[in-house]
């Protein structure tokens, strides 16, 4: 059996185990089971790294799943260098996911369930990225969509958690439409849905036309805005709170919302076939880091902002594969899902210690609410300094993670066009702001709670991964630093670093980029790398500056408290509602079709379909009542019919 198979069938396994006769183990093995399933997958997956590093590709005998017509459909699974990144990220941070769960869910009833569901994602998310044909991708972009829904509502007997799930489900439905006719046309143009098959028939790409390439490319982005939570489908990612808070990390650091992503750079040359639909994408993805980055700033539930933050960053990774830069979205891919598990681990941690304080104190007080906290670093260093770590990641202060793959994402789109890059630049800067209001307000200053006495740090199960991010949020993206930093680096120390995009190799390593000369000539990947070193350092400032210009508007406004107003006006009130985007949902689109469909019930089904079902039964039981009449058991009777009989048949007979 291949690694590859190896390393799908132990979260499956996990998932089999806690599933069947989770409920006659020990409580504790419940996390035990499903951490260490993962836990073999994740050494797996660096020794395919490593093969993938010797040999280019690490490939997994395949079997004929089914055939339908010219449709053969191969059950095949293959690592490259994009995979074997993406294989890394899903279990590893997924690991310290499963292993911070086991002290996150200790006091739930239904561990074994929660453990099978989050070891079920897993398994759905690597066939996601191992499958080498998109009828296995969707096998596995359709089986996170449902664990979504399994874990989202996983308090079910919660009524708006249910419901938050369900949204999640419909949501994402609605994207995956789009992409079902994308793999439609793809087929009828390549006669495969081999993706390996499909990049390498370079002939068919060139001859494909612009405006097939288009559908095809603007069909599979629909997908990718439902699960990459992109303008517009993007509004059931900040319910998907509801669900555990472990949950949320994996869903919105290393598992689902990365699939959209993974999915365009997986597909690069058909987007590069079509610089239209990558111009939708792009700008596409620099509304979504602006809106919910300004919805952001109001949120006063700590799980709520980081929420909106995902879908700012989810922006910023789509921006980059937009403007052709496809490594340096998938390094943001990568650094994102370091700081972002860190935040969302940390935001349970918190949200453990304010629960255990105020019911110890009986109050009734929102546990999430960040307005109901403050003063927490003293009570839980180690939460609070692994968030602060996190914090300085993803706002982009240089040196972190989360600075070297933003740069390199806002210089690719300034390669591309000058406005694209001012605006990213001001969503750096909201991000600064809305994150430092965070923080503020949660760690800082005096407790406004209540319990104050009872705030302690969490076990060390769930302080452990925090720590172990804290680490990756630092040093993760030092693999990818451009120039002119790398340049300077490199001549102190002695050593290349600018070594993430040549790993991938998009989308250099295409042969037919050569045919895109025209598009790819303003794309990041030839012109970024082409800017002067003074304008590379001055974009580099820019970036910088609106980070510090955020942190000192939110420093200021904390200080004189207007960040703690209960009744916000005009634009703060609209950030504070949505923009009352799924109220407006409601109004034109779900109220509409519930009464369409209530209409469509009452008069076509019920008096339409029903009316000529039960009225055809009406009328057999009429005439079978009619006819029974005839066989009554009374002799006179019969005689009178037989004579009336014989007289009619009489009558007939002489009138011939």
């Amino acid at each position: 059996m291949n690694a590859l198979h190896l390393i799908l069938l132990f979260p499956f396994l996990g998932f089999l185990v806690n599933g069947l006769v989770g409920s006659r183990l020990p409580k504790i093995l419940h996390g035990i089971i499903a951490a260490g399933s993962v836990a073999l997958s994740f050494f797996l997956a660096v020794g395919v790294f490593f093969d993938v590093k010797s040999t280019g590709a690490v490939i997994a005998d395949s079997f004929n799943w089914f055939t339908v017509g010219n449709l053969s459909v191969e059950f095949a699974y293959r690592a490259d260098a994009l995979s074997s990144v993406m294989l890394l990220v899903v279990t590893g941070v997924g690991l310290l996911i499963h292993i911070y769960s086991i002290g996150y869910m200790a006091h739930d009833k239904s561990t074994a369930r929660y453990f099978s569901y989050l070891n079920l994602f897993m398994f759905m998310m690597l066939n996601l990225i191992l499958g080498d044909n998109l009828i296995v991708l969707f096998l596995g972009w359709e089986g996170v969509g449902l664990c979504s829904y399994l874990l989202i509502g996983f308090w079910f007997t919660d009524y708006e958690k249910a419901i938050a799930g369900k949204k999640a489900f419909v949501v994402n439905r609605i994207g995956d439409f789009g992409l079902v006719l994308g793999v439609i046309l793809l087929f009828s143009q390549f006669d495969t849905l081999s993706i390996s098959g499909i990049l390498a028939n370079h002939t068919a790409i060139t001859l494909m036309g612009t405006g097939l390439a288009t559908a095809i490319a603007l069909l599979l982005f629909v997908g990718v805005t439902g699960k990459s939570a992109q303008i517009p489908l993007y509004v059931w990612l900040p319910d998907a709170m509801a669900g555990p808070t472990p949950v949320s990390a994996l869903i919105h650091a290393a598992t689902m919302v990365t699939a959209g992503v993974y999915l365009i750079a997986r597909m690069n040359p058909i987007f590069l076939a079509a610089p239209f639909a990558m111009e939708v994408v792009a700008w596409v993805g620099i509304a979504t880091i602006l809106m919910s980055a300004l919805i952001a700033m109001q949120q006063n539930d700590i799980k709520k902002v980081l929420a909106y933050s995902t879908v700012s960053q989810l922006g910023y990774m789509v921006l980059g594969v937009g403007v052709g830069a496809f490594s340096a979205g998938i390094m943001h891919l990568m650094t994102h899902a370091f700081f972002k598990a860190l935040l969302f681990m940390g935001a349970g941690s918190v949200i453990h210690i304010v629960e255990h304080a105020v019911h110890h104190d009986r109050a009734n007080q929102d546990p999430q609410d960040i307005r109901f906290m403050g003063g927490l670093r003293k009570k839980a260093p180690i939460t609070t300094y692994t968030f602060l770590i996190a914090w300085l990641a993803i706002i982009g202060v240089p040196g972190l993670a989360g600075f070297f793959s933003k740069d390199w994402i806002l210089e690719a789109a300034y390669g591309h066009s000058p406005i694209l890059w001012f605006l990213g630049t001001v969503g750096a800067g909201i991000t600064a702001f809305y994150m430092t209001r965070l923080i503020l307000l949660t760690f800082f200053g005096k407790y406004r709670g209540k319990g104050e006495n009872h705030l302690k740090d969490n076990v060390l199960w769930m302080t452990i991964p925090l720590m172990i991010l804290a680490v990756l949020s630092v040093v993760g993206g030092w693999v990818g630093i451009q120039e002119p930093l790398a340049h300077s680096i490199s001549t102190v120390i002695s050593a290349p670093l600018s070594i993430f995009g040549g790993w991938l190799g998009m989308p250099e390593s295409f042969e037919l980029k050569n045919y895109f000369a025209e598009y790819l000539s303003a794309s990041v990947e030839e012109h970024g790398h082409h800017l002067a070193h003074s304008t590379a350092w001055l974009l580099m400032g820019g970036s910088v500056l609106a980070v510090v210009i955020g942190l000192l508007f939110a420093f200021r406004g904390y200080k004189s408290n207007s960040l703690m107003s209960d009744n916000p006006q005009g634009i703060a009130k609209l950030m504070l509602h949505k923009f009352y985007i799924d109220e407006l949902y409601e109004a034109l689109i779900i109220k509409p079709i519930h009464k369409g469909s209530v209409l469509l019930w009452k008069y076509f089904d019920a008096r339409g379909i029903d009316g000529i079902v039960n009225g055809s039964a009406k009328i057999v039981a009429w005439t079978g009542n009619q006819i029974r009449q005839i066989q009554n058991g009374r002799a006179p009777d019969y005689v009178l019919r037989m004579l009336v009989g014989l007289v009619v048949i009489l009558i007939l007979a002489i009138a011939g």
